[in-house]
């Protein structure tokens, strides 16, 4: 840059002359005005593709979002539709399914009465409902007897219960007078027919049930000969048939 500072404008002026000098300058004005002209027309043509370019993009961009969008609205319609038809569906056979289950029990229960042909002769424990209260490990109960003898008369007797489970971790089985007030006559059973025997037992805190067992016993009389009968029904399930006849 050293040859630059060397150059003195009236020297030059001088050795050139003052019109040459002129046309020089404004040569050289005209040809920066030129290149800064085509080199701005460059950049701006530039500039103008790269824009329209990108407003390209942008708008297939704005197409496929407004087509996304249109079809996750429809997906979302189609969905919901789904869900109310799927939970109608599962209203209407949770229905049919109570009303079935209702229907054969009590075909199964008016068949042991009306029907003992059809069945085992004697005293017969239809089934026993558990539910489950307020109280923290308190139950209520009803043991449904049935007598399916042709020739009836009415039956005598008494049931007891026991509970089978875990105690604090280890095997037991508890009898229904350590869990509950009921007496002897409470628990006496005289029908012809059928009856039911309820009442209310509360279990240990750190006790887990596995099973709960009746057994109803005829004693020798007049008009009856001497018979026990036993059965176990598994407690999740007691309690799962009480809570499916319950809705």
């Amino acid at each position: 840059m050293n040859w630059l500072a060397k150059i003195n404008l009236s020297t030059v002026v001088t050795r050139l002359g003052a019109f040459r000098s002129a046309i020089i300058l404004v040569t050289m004005i005209v040809l920066a005005l030129y290149c800064g002209y085509r080199m701005g027309n460059y950049y701006h043509s530039y500039q103008s593709q790269t824009l329209a370019q990108q407003q390209q993009r942008l708008d297939f961009v704005y197409q496929q979002l407004a087509e996304k969008t249109q079809r996750i609205n429809t997906l979302d319609v189609e969905l919901a539709v789904e869900r109310i038809a799927n939970q109608r569906t599962q209203e209407l056979l949770k229905s049919i399914e109570q009303e079935h289950f209702q229907v054969k029990k009590a075909l199964a229960f008016y068949e042991k009465v009306m029907a003992p042909e059809k069945a085992a002769n004697g005293l017969v424990i239809d089934h026993i409902e558990l539910s489950k209260t307020e109280s923290p490990h308190h139950y209520r109960f009803q043991v449904v007897l049935v007598q399916q003898l042709l020739r009836k008369r009415y039956a005598k007797g008494y049931i007891d219960i026991s509970i089978t489970g875990s105690l604090d971790n280890k095997p037991s089985k508890i009898a229904l007078s350590e869990l509950s007030t009921l007496s002897k006559k409470d628990l006496s059973f005289s029908f012809k027919y059928f009856q039911i025997i309820s009442g209310e037992l509360t279990l240990p805190e750190n006790f887990v049930p596995e099973s709960i067992n009746v057994s109803a016993t005829l004693p020798k009389g007049k008009w009856q000969k001497y018979n026990r009968i036993e059965q176990s029904y598994p407690w999740l399930q007691t309690l799962n048939t009480m809570a499916q006849q319950a809705l």
